[in-house]
């Protein structure tokens, strides 16, 4: 009989358990007013991008303001970000950024990527 108690406690313990990313635990970032690069969004570039895609190298480098504008202006980066994990073409390939990330980017294109 203790068996049974034991083996519904820990079912109902892990029934009721969640799997959480640290991002998805994360406050959304709430930007008040334009949305710069130096401001809000060199870091996502930073800790998302440049790994793959630093200045020099094979793909389209990510790591200077001139370098991330062009990107902006001119390929499909934008809908490369929006892509849903496992989609042909996400970026960054290691799996989605947290969509608070993307919609400030989204913002920042929207606002003129503006530098400062």
């Amino acid at each position: 009989m203790k068996k049974y108690i034991y083996l519904s406690g820990i079912i109902l313990s892990l029934y009721g358990c969640e799997s959480n990313t640290y991002e998805s635990l994360e406050e959304p970032e709430v930007i008040v007013g334009t949305v710069t690069y130096n401001a809000n969004t060199k870091a996502v570039f930073d800790a998302n991008c440049i790994a793959c895609h630093p200045s020099g190298g094979t793909l389209t480098p990510l790591e200077t303001y001139a370098e991330v504008k062009d990107a902006m202006q001119n390929t499909n980066l934008l809908d490369r970000i929006q892509r849903q994990n496992g989609t042909p073409g996400q970026m960054p390939k290691a799996g989605r950024m947290s969509q608070d990330k993307i919609n400030t980017i989204l913002q920042w294109n929207t606002d003129g990527l503006l530098e400062n």
